[in-house]
């Protein structure tokens, strides 16, 4: 189940998810505009598969608060969970969403985790601060509008990066949905 290649690979986007975003750090509240943390996470989904998608998901918020005091340890934890269910959505979206097309699974499965992370976040939220002002603008406001250069920066980047090391071969994406043998489809 586990292989060498893809665990270096996991801990490399690790790596890149607590390294990245110390230049963005540079620039005030620049993480929740360009959302650095977020692409090797994708990536990883993406690329790697559900165990990996998910613990990089898991393990790099946390890492990085312990590293680098980002983010911070008020929202560690329900940032540890969205940035968990965007490794996951996107390795799901990735095995599962029927398409033989390489380029449009990328992205239909970034987009479809890209929304269901920022509602996962957004419920989330919600219910850590039932008794606060959390609302639905404040919500829409930081998972959309202020977002929207790191979720373009997103749909621009991360699909020419699969496609890139797929194309040199660098990382295999496994992206065909699993066939059911005659047994299972009977």
């Amino acid at each position: 189940m586990f292989s060498t290649k893809k665990l270096v690979i996991a801990a490399l986007f690790i790596a890149i998810g607590i390294t990245l975003p110390l230049a963005f750090h540079m620039i005030p509240n620049a993480g929740r505009i360009f959302l650095p943390m977020h692409i090797p996470i994708l990536l990883s989904g993406i690329m790697l598969g559900l165990p990996y998608g998910l613990a990089v998901g898991i393990i790099t918020p946390i890492l990085s608060s312990l590293f680098t005091g980002m983010p911070p340890a008020v929202i560690l934890p329900a940032m540890t969970f969205e940035l968990a269910a965007y490794g996951a959505a996107s390795a799901l979206l990735m095995r599962y969403v029927p398409n033989k097309n390489l380029y449009a699974k990328v992205y239909v499965s970034l987009i479809g985790a890209m929304l269901f992370g920022r509602i996962f976040f957004g419920i989330l939220n919600a219910l850590i601060f039932a008794a606060g002002n959390y609302s639905m603008q404040i919500w829409l406001t930081g998972a959309f509008v202020t977002a929207l250069p790191g979720i373009a920066i997103q749909i621009v980047i991360i699909p020419a990066i699969v496609i890139a090391l797929q194309k040199t071969k660098l990382v295999e994406v496994d992206w065909k949905a699993p066939q059911l043998s005659e047994a299972e489809d009977a």
